[in-house]
């Protein structure tokens, strides 16, 4: 049964792993075997020599199973309710909140970590087990394009309808809080979710993209089923954007068309190469509408915004074949489909060309979600190994007690405060923003902060969870303990949503649009939030670096500015690195500054500051950024690679 087949760590007491037998402690380190003891080699005494000797060689060959007096070698890290565990959300919380709304967000989210360890994991390891199965024919060979989800799957969207883990971001009960409220409790959910998160992003996207339009008339009973409570009549949502040439340039690699019909809809016709959460009740997607003549326009201006249901009515899909499921390294719990649409119904949704606007809403909340997932599964990840510390021994002692293993992961640690506090400040300007009670500098640092925070925490997040599975040692490489999966679900999350390089990219349109104004009130908000700590006198060296790192970070834009486009397109993955480090220091030293901050909070910002916090700056005096470096970089690239060809 499922239930005997749940990760080591989990503490269901519905599940009694069987636990194969260890040698005692010292054993082998003396190389003592107790069947040995009391072994009397002199004369005379052979044949009882012989004996014991053979009972020795038995003791040997018999399976581990069998010898009752011995445990297993390693005891599990048992985590409990994750959100009481969790020190910086929840003084993060008690900062923020008004008292009213934390006194009742507290209670929910307490209630929701129980419910999360007692039911909810389990359910997302049964996911695991049970990965989605394609089934295109019946047993009399017609073709149904059957995606079969498992039942905890299943379970999941129910839950996620109960908990409000869309619908609490638009009943607003708590104002601008609400949406931070969302953001923790799918915060607290991502790591046990068995790979849901991410339908939920794109729900949530799909929404939000609703509510922008006004809540078209057509469109208001979708958006009551993507935010609905009710298990039964929750929807979820895709977004297909991908087609057969990938990637994130949609403007030249979309080919899908929709052609008019007499009554107002539209029939899709193309191929979407990776269409997530394939098993959703409805989707966003793109396509270029052919005129009168049977023409369409090219580039991103030609691209209109279309929604559709999956499946009609009577469960049929909606002229859409399943051509097969995607073999990932990673998020096998969720089924992701190649799709051919050959005259799917659809609605436009947005002004004809006007596609790529109206869908940027979507991009940005599951951008946030992608931030989400990235600092819970840092969250997760170092939750365990310091549990883990705690019971490990090794050379004598516990994990816990040795230097160097508590200093890397406190190293961790600092990355991951440094995430959350960075993920936070997000869903509180969006918050601000969809409650219009942001000001123009809260709109135009959200903007600035989302593609910022995305590619950084997507890169930190594959870096922290591998070194926090490095911290099991060996146990860390079983499948059967879990942690390599989150490891490998971990990994996508600087690739979905627009890669490092991309965003960096979308980085500096931020900037170009703004004509400048956004990077003014970057710095502003920075400088704001270092005065806060100006009285503290053990924050003076963080608030040192981050000033310099500023003064750095100025000179470089004026020194890019006269470079030219090719300079800062160079600089651009830096510059983001920068952006991202500076911001998450201020943050850090912000919540050191408070009144009742602990010493860990100040030793956190501290060692946040420590680390090179203006790469661009020292990239540019070391001429990574010229021309000449440039042509360089491609001689490096593709020495000994045969000309005109690549190869894997």
């Amino acid at each position: 049964m499922f239930t005997c087949r749940l990760p080591w760590w989990t503490s269901s007491a519905a599940c009694k792993l069987w636990q194969p037998p260890r040698f005692l402690p010292g054993v082998w380190e003396k190389c003592q075997l107790p069947s040995c003891k009391g072994i009397n080699t002199t004369v005379g005494q052979g044949q009882q020599v012989d004996a014991q000797e053979k009972q020795v060689l038995e003791d040997l060959e018999m399976p581990l199973a069998k010898r009752d007096m011995e445990t297993l070698f390693q005891e599990q890290p048992e985590t409990g309710n994750q959100y009481l565990e969790d020190a910086l959300l929840r003084s993060y919380l008690k900062t923020h909140l008004p008292p009213k709304v934390l006194e009742e967000v507290n209670q929910d989210l307490e209630r929701f970590g129980n419910r999360l360890l007692t039911k909810i994991k389990p359910l997302g390891w049964e996911c695991e087990l049970n990965p989605p199965v394609f089934r295109q024919y019946d047993a009399w060979g017609q073709r149904v394009d059957q995606i079969v989800t498992c039942s905890a799957w299943r379970r999941m969207k129910e839950i996620a309808a109960e908990e409000g883990l869309i619908a609490e971001a638009y009943e607003r009960r708590y104002s601008s809080w609400s949406r931070l409220h969302q953001a923790v409790k799918l915060y607290l959910f991502s790591s046990f979710s068995g790979g849901f998160s991410c339908p939920l992003a794109m729900t949530d996207g799909a929404a939000k993209v609703i509510e922008s339009l006004g809540f078209p008339v057509s469109l208001k009973s979708a958006f009551d089923h993507l935010t609905s409570r009710d298990p039964k009549k929750f929807w979820t949502s895709g977004q297909w954007m991908t087609e057969r040439r990938g990637g994130s340039d949609v403007a030249n690699g979309t080919e899908t068309v929709a052609r008019k019909q007499p009554d107002g809809t539209y029939r899709l016709y193309g191929f979407k190469w990776f269409t997530s959460a394939a098993d959703s009740d409805v989707t966003l997607t793109l396509a270029r509408v052919a005129d009168a003549e049977g023409k369409w326009p090219q580039g991103s201006s030609g691209l209109s915004l279309f929604f559709l249901k999956v499946r009609d009515e009577e469960g049929k899909l909606n002229s859409i074949q399943v051509q097969r499921l995607k073999d990932k390294l990673g998020t096998r719990q969720m089924a992701t489909a190649e799709l051919w649409l050959d005259g799917a119904k659809a609605e436009l949704i947005s002004a004809e060309g006007r596609g790529v606007a109206s869908i940027s809403n979507m991009l940005n909340i599951t951008r946030i979600h992608n931030v989400i997932c990235a600092v819970a599964s840092m969250r997760r990840m170092i939750s365990l190994s310091r549990e883990y510390a705690r019971r490990r021994v090794a050379f004598g002692k516990c994990l816990k007690d040795h230097p160097l293993h508590m200093q890397t992961i406190a190293r961790m640690e600092v990355q991951t405060r440094g995430a959350f506090l960075l993920f936070m400040e997000i869903v509180r300007l969006l918050g601000l923003v969809e409650t219009n009670m942001a000001s123009e500098q809260d709109q135009l640092l959200l903007r600035l902060l989302i593609p910022v925070a995305k590619l950084y925490t997507g890169k930190q997040a594959s870096a922290v969870v591998v070194e926090a599975m490095e911290s099991f040692g060996g146990q860390g490489y079983m499948e059967d303990t879990g942690l390599p999966v989150i490891v490998r679900d971990t990994l996508v999350l600087s690739i979905w949503e627009g890669t490092t390089n991309i965003l960096s990219l979308d980085v500096l349109r931020s900037l170009t649009k703004s004509q400048g104004q956004v990077m003014a009130v970057f710095l502003s908000a920075v400088q704001k939030k270092l005065e806060l700590a100006s009285s503290t006198m053990k924050l003076e060296p963080a608030v040192k670096q981050m000033r310099d790192a500023i003064s750095s970070l100025v000179q470089f834009t004026r020194a890019a500015g006269s470079k030219g486009a090719a300079t800062m397109e160079l600089a651009a993955r830096d510059f983001s690195y920068t952006l991202a480090r500076t911001y998450a220091g201020a943050l850090l030293i912000e919540h050191a500054a408070r009144p009742d901050a602990s010493s860990t909070d100040i030793s956190a910002a501290r060692r946040w500051c420590n680390q090179e916090l203006c790469p661009v700056a020292t990239e540019l005096e070391n001429s990574s950024y010229e021309a000449e470096e440039a042509l360089m970089d491609h001689a490096l690239v593709y020495e000994g690679s045969p000309t005109g060809r690549s190869r894997l």
